[in-house]
C-alpha cells in the first residue's frame, strides 16, 4: 500500500474513498469525506488547510504513510471524529486545539463572528461579552479574535472542558482579554454584565442521543444532551440572563432542531430566528427588553418543569 500511495494528494484520494465506502457520518466540522480526508492528511503532516494546490504532489516519506494509513483505519475502524484524532480544529478560520474533553468545534455562530454579528451589532456598543457553555472555548476566544477591544469570559461547568479552553487561549495568545470562569450556567459569574452573551448550549434530546451516529459517543455527553426535548439548559439560559445582560444587551443562543419545541412552548416571546448562508440554523437573537417583558413567563415555564 505505501509503495502504490505516495503524494499528499494520493492519501487524500484514498481516505476520501475508503471514508466513503465504509459509510461514515460528517458531522464534525466537514459534511463530506473529501473535506475529511483533506483534514486528516494536512493537520497529519502539520501543514495549514490553505495548503497551495501545488504541494498536493508533495511526496510523503515512509513514516508519514504509515501514521497517515493509521488514523484512516483508527477513523473507520473506531469512528473517531478526525478532530480528536489528530488534536486539532478549524473554527472561525482559526486553529484550536481539539479533544475529548470538549465537544468538536462545529456551530455555525462560526459565520456570525465572521461577519462581525452584523446587522445586530453595527449600532451597539461592546466592552465585554460572555460565551456561556463555552467548551473548547472556539466561539469565546473567536469574538475576542475579531474583535480585540473585547474582553470575553468563558464559562463552563466542566473542568475538563475548561482545561482545553484554557489552552487555547494560551494557544491564541489571548489570556489579556479572555479568561475562563467555572460556573454552573451564570452561578459563578453573579455580578457580571455583558453587552452580548452568546451561547451553543447542550440541546440533544435524550431520544436523538440514542439515535446518534457511533462518531458522537466519544463526545462528552455533558456537551450534547438536555432533557426530553433538549430546552432543560436553554429554559434556564431565558430565565437568568436578563441579570446579566445590559441594558441594550443582546442574548444570542443555538438551539438546533429544538426550535419548533421552544416557539411552542413559548409563542409570545419574539424569537428573532437567524439566516445563515445554508439557511436557519436553530439560532435565535433577543434583546434584553425582550427578556424582561416576558419574564414572567419564561420563569412560570421553567418553574413547571421542575
Amino acid at each position: 500500500m505505501t509503495s502504490e500511495l505516495s503524494s499528499i494528494i494520493d492519501f487524500i484520494r484514498y481516505g476520501a474513498s475508503r471514508f466513503s465506502a465504509a459509510g461514515l457520518t460528517f458531522g464534525h466540522s466537514h459534511d463530506n469525506p473529501i473535506d475529511e480526508a483533506t483534514h486528516l492528511v494536512l493537520a497529519a503532516l502539520h501543514l495549514p488547510p490553505d495548503l497551495p494546490p501545488a504541494y498536493g504532489a508533495g511526496k510523503l516519506v515512509a513514516e508519514e504513510r504509515e501514521a497517515i494509513l493509521a488514523l484512516i483505519e483508527k477513523r473507520i475502524e473506531e469512528r473517531v471524529p478526525v478532530a480528536y484524532l489528530v488534536g486539532e480544529t478549524w473554527f472561525a478560520g482559526l486553529k484550536f486545539k481539539s479533544d475529548r474533553r470538549a465537544l468538536v468545534p462545529r456551530s455555525p455562530i462560526a459565520e456570525l463572528i465572521e461577519s462581525g454579528f452584523t446587522p445586530w451589532l453595527d449600532d451597539r456598543h461592546v466592552e465585554r461579552a460572555l460565551d456561556l457553555c463555552t467548551g473548547s472555548g472556539c466561539i469565546g476566544i473567536a469574538m475576542a479574535e475579531y474583535n480585540p477591544d473585547w474582553q470575553v469570559d468563558l464559562v463552563d461547568v466542566s473542568d475538563d472542558a475548561l482545561s482545553l479552553a484554557n489552552e487555547n487561549i494560551v494557544f491564541q495568545h489571548v489570556e489579556d482579554r479572555v479568561r475562563a470562569v467555572k460556573s454552573d450556567l451564570f452561578a459563578g459569574v453573579q455580578g457580571e454584565v455583558y453587552d452580548l452573551i452568546v451561547s451553543n448550549p447542550p440541546y440533544v434530546t435524550h431520544a436523538e442521543y440514542a439515535a446518534m451516529p457511533a462518531e458522537y459517543s466519544h463526545e462528552p455527553v455533558l456537551g450534547l444532551t438536555s432533557g426530553d426535548d433538549g430546552l432543560d439548559i436553554t429554559l434556564r439560559i431565558l430565565d437568568e440572563a436578563a441579570d446579566h445582560l445590559s441594558e441594550d444587551g443582546l442574548l444570542i443562543v443555538e438551539v438546533g432542531d429544538s426550535e419548533r419545541a421552544l416557539v411552542e412552548l413559548l409563542p409570545r416571546v419574539p424569537f428573532v430566528w437567524l439566516e445563515f448562508k445554508v439557511g436557519p440554523m436553530g439560532i435565535f437573537a433577543l434583546e434584553r427588553r425582550d427578556l424582561v417583558e416576558h419574564a414572567a413567563d419564561i420563569a412560570a415555564l421553567r418553574a413547571a418543569r421542575n
